[in-house]
């Protein structure tokens, strides 16, 4: 048949054989919708209903027609859809579709004389089956006739079951059945099948066990009571009726095993193989004289990144270690558009090649594993199982005995196996720049790479040293000799366009056709978690914050994270963080935008910023407790911020989520989400200033600002102006500070807004001082300690005569500093404010020692040091430990004065003060000085 269709599992086509790509889901319903009644026309309506159910959109028929269009051109005029009276008809043999076959099949065999032809027309009906019938697919019409086809399934199964126990095969059926009862415990006809094929093989007691289970079953679900036929069979297993006795069977041969070969089943090594040695020596050491048990390694990692390649490699390499052959299956894990072998089938395939005569195969699947094992025992063999899906797949292919070695690949981890068969785990991870570059050299010639290295440089980069991407680039350039590397290296730089570019047409050699295996493997909510997580910035994500992207509980995220991380298509690269190389990045954000609405993506993407926006809202409530309270309104619907519940939590949280706050930031200006913007920005600035990060700051305020202008929120505004002006100043820009403070005073007293009145004065007071406008700097602290007074907030006034207090020091008026410093520290001290505490010990410090008290100055700064490192205030501890190198020379200890200023040093460089580290290092180049 030149077309089939395959609906019994997942929705496949085939055209001459070959797999045909018949679109997403809803285009799948539409293809099942008319595949359930071949030559018969349904019309628009039902399809609409087939295909969306009561969810159908309000173009729901133009978009029918679009899925009609593309399927036409999928199946090559091979299967006419046509327009009639009706409705729409696909016009087609239904013995080309394996619904349509199962049905026929089964009624033949139903129509058959009992015998051995009527078992084999069941047993052909039922080998189509290949998981649940229309799979990810789900709406009303598709599950009824799911149902519809499982039933008649089931009466299939039943009835030849009946067949096998009237022709004594009672034997063959036990495994089975007990499966299916496990599955339908209150299915009466299986439960007395299950009894007689019990009382048949001499188990008597345990099919009356059976019985009395199913009663209790029965009555507990259904108040009711046994069947009358099984209450019959139930008294004939109890007095052993003899007419329950087994008829003879057909005699069968012995199996008898031909001479035996020794299988080189191994495909042919890598040409081209690169690198990991490392991994090479774990294979070798795992497999070395074998003791009690048996040799089993898997190796596991994501798609294209060379598994298959390094088991050939090292299966090659070590082949006479193993004399008695070589067994290799590709299972087929995550092969597009087939289903994974089953374990039954690769051991037909072992059998096969260990010189079994086909007469000599037992029929039971059980019996065929054990005749496998039974012929490997105490040989010296190696068994490879490459692509294997999960472990369930492969424990019944492992060999009896400890002679063999099983070497397995999977983009999974099977950690059943490692667990529970004491399996070696090797986790493949891209490889290292030398390698990539070498596997480049390899493919390309030496030559070829010198003559472009910065081209080179660009490639490796792109293809983030993973080998698939690299044999494509290669690839490309052997198909086009004359093209330069640099053309390729610029249509990559293209983040749009890589997936593209890293296609040579071949599925085999595509980074989106191999990424796309693992995807469609995935449960579809698990697949659209991966997808997000995609469109997610940030160099990585947390738990909580994955959670919150998908709207998903805490614990349910967490247990698809891990599935998606032992399918390797992300990473824990720390305990609760997650990433993933950017080229599955990129394909999972193609996939997000293809399969989810732009609507959906963008709630998403607010949830999430939403999440790092109050989270880092909580966490600056805990390092600062004292500053203003800005509204942030409530989070997204589905959003979960982070309970950080101390100033620790809150430090680690900031250091941990650094990099991907300000990629939310980044994102909130894209999308023009201009509150969330300022907002963010607000969010971080404690954490960004005591941690000296001034230049990140200021560069999150200056986008802000513009987002702030362009809500023409005055508060928003006032914030962006007098956060940029702090920036500034503290950076020596006093002039651009003056600027933007001025600017944030003038909406201030326009608005009559006190509070920010007061805050942006204590900003001016700083700019002016460093300007050296002393007078105008005193009197701007003067005014916003009055202004606070009237507030009624005693920090924010003790901010004020703190800052007072410090100019006076500067300016060596020792007694007035005093003053000041000391009332601000009794306020600091009493409303808990240990920020404040600090700076006013430091300043204290500093005019104690430069009053000459330099013994008390090194009690105030070692006190103030202990209080900014427990704050996370590396900014300030840095000027600390500068002051007290001074204190430590002044009383004669260079050593120690050495040891403080290199960890000032350290601080200032790490902050980007070029001009503390320069006066830093001269100070520790004259300590070296003799004399």
């Amino acid at each position: 048949m030149a077309v089939e269709f395959r609906l019994l599992g997942s929705i496949e086509a085939y055209v001459d054989g070959r797999p045909v790509d018949v679109g997403p889901a809803r285009q799948r319903s539409l293809l099942a919708a008319l595949l359930v009644e071949p030559d018969q026309p349904v019309s628009a309506d039902q399809m609409v209903e087939r295909v969306w159910g009561d969810r159908a959109p309000h173009q729901a028929k133009g978009t029918l027609r679009t899925y009609l269009s593309r399927l036409r051109a999928a199946l090559a005029g091979e299967a006419e859809i046509a327009r009639r009276a009706g409705g729409y008809v696909l016009t087609l043999d239904p013995e080309n579709v394996d619904l349509h076959r199962f049905h026929r099949l089964v009624a033949r065999a139903r129509a058959t004389p009992e015998g051995p032809a009527a078992i084999d027309l069941f047993d052909q009906a039922l080998a189509l089956w290949r998981g649940e019938p229309f799979a990810e697919l789900d709406t009303p019409w598709i599950r009824a006739v799911r149902t519809e086809a499982e039933n008649e399934r089931i009466r299939a199964e039943l009835d030849r079951t009946d067949l096998l126990l009237r022709h004594g095969r009672h034997h063959e059926l036990l495994a089975a059945l007990t499966t299916q009862t496990a599955e339908r415990p209150l299915d009466e006809r299986l439960a007395g099948q299950l009894m007689l094929a019990l009382y048949r093989n001499g188990r008597q007691a345990d099919a009356l066990d059976r019985y009395q289970n199913l009663r209790t079953h029965l009555a507990e679900e259904l108040g009711a009571d046994p069947s009358p036929p099984l209450r019959r069979l139930h008294q004939q297993i109890l007095t052993a009726d003899p007419a329950l006795a087994a008829p003879e069977a057909e005699p069968k041969a012995e199996p008898k095993v031909g001479p035996a070969p020794v299988p080189r089943q191994l495909p042919a090594p890598p040409k081209l193989f690169t690198g990991r040695a490392d991994e090479l020596r774990v294979l070798t050491a795992a497999s070395r004289d074998p003791g009690d048990t048996m040799g089993i390694s898997v190796i596991a990692g994501t798609g294209g990144i060379g598994k298959t390649w390094l088991a050939l490699h090292w299966a090659h390499q070590q082949a006479g270690r193993f004399p008695d052959g070589q067994l290799y299956v590709n299972l087929r894990g995550f092969a597009p558009g087939t289903q994974p072998v089953s374990p039954a089938v690769a051991v037909r395939g072992f059998l096969d090649a260990l010189g079994v005569a086909a007469a000599a195969i037992p029929a039971d699947p059980d019996a065929q594993a054990a005749l496998y094992r039974s012929l490997v025992a105490g040989k010296r063999m190696l068994v490879v199982l490459d692509n294997a899906a999960t472990s369930s797949q492969v424990i019944p292919l492992l060999p009896g005995g400890s002679a063999c070695t099983v070497l397995i690949t999977s983009r999974n981890k099977l950690t059943t196996l490692v667990a529970g068969h004491g399996a070696r785990l090797i986790l493949l991870d891209v490889l290292s720049g030398d390698e990539a570059r070498d596997l480049l050299v390899r493919h390309l010639g030496a030559d070829r790479l010198a003559a472009e290295p910065e081209a080179v440089e660009d490639l490796l980069r792109v293809c983030g040293n993973l080998p698939l991407a690299l044999g494509i680039v290669a690839a490309r350039v052997a198909a086009h000799p004359g093209l330069p590397l640099s053309v390729l290296a610029e249509e990559l730089a293209d983040h749009s366009s890589w997936l593209d570019a890293l296609d040579t047409g071949e599925a085999d050699l595509s980074v989106r056709a191999v990424f796309s295996w693992s995807y469609d493997a995935l449960d579809p909510d698990v697949a659209a978690l991966l997808g997000l997580l995609g469109l997610a910035p940030g160099p990585d994500i947390s738990l909580a914050a994955a959670a919150s992207l998908a709207a998903l509980p805490l614990g349910r995220a967490g247990g698809m994270l891990r599935r998606l991380d032992a399918a390797h298509l992300i990473q824990q690269h720390l305990p609760g963080r997650y990433r993933m190389h950017d080229l599955i990045r990129a394909f999972a954000a193609e996939r997000a935008r293809d399969d989810l609405a732009e609507d959906a993506r963008a709630a998403a993407l607010r949830r999430l910023v939403d999440f790092y926006l109050h989270t880092a809202k909580a966490g600056d409530r805990l390092l600062q407790r004292h500053r203003e309270r800005i509204d942030f309104g409530e989070p997204a619907a589905g959003c979960r911020p982070e309970p950080l519940p101390d100033l620790a939590s809150a430090l680690s949280w900031f250091e941990a989520e650094h990099a991907c706050l300000l990629a939310a930031h980044r994102l909130a200006d894209d999308r023009r989400w201009h509150s969330s913007v300022w907002r963010l920005a607000w969010a971080l600035r404690t954490y960004h200033r005591r941690g000296g990060r001034l230049h990140e700051d200021l560069a999150l305020w200056e986008v802000s600002l513009a987002a702030a202008e362009r809500l023409d929120d005055v508060a928003a505004r006032i914030q962006a102006h007098r956060s940029l002006g702090n920036d500034l100043a503290e950076l020596g820009r006093y002039d651009d500070a003056r600027h933007h403070l001025e600017l944030a005073l003038a909406l201030a007293e326009r608005s009559a807004d006190t509070m920010a009145e007061a805050h942006v004065r204590i900003g001016l007071g700083w700019a002016e001082k460093g300007r050296g406008a002393d007078r105008r700097a005193v009197d701007h602290l003067t005014r916003a300690a009055r202004l606070y007074r009237s507030l009624g907030n005693p920090v924010w006034e003790a901010d004020a005569l703190a800052t007072i207090g410090w100019f006076h020091a500067e300016a060596g008026r020792h007694d007035e500093a005093v003053t000041e410093c000391e009332t601000a520290l009794g306020i600091y001290r009493e409303h808990d404010d240990p920020e404040g505490e600090a700076d006013m010990l430091s300043s204290l410090g500093y005019v104690a020692h430069n009053s000459g008290r330099h013994t008390e100055a090194l009690t105030h700064y070692e006190q103030a040091r202990v209080l900014f490192r427990s704050l996370g205030h590396s900014y300030s501890e840095a000027d600390t430990l500068d002051r007290i190198g001074h204190a430590q020379v002044a009383l004669g200890r260079p050593d120690q004065a050495r040891l403080t200023w290199r960890q000032a040093l350290g601080l200032y460089l790490a902050q980007q003060r070029g001009a503390d580290a320069e006066r830093v290092q001269g100070r520790l180049a004259a300590l070296s000085v003799p004399g």
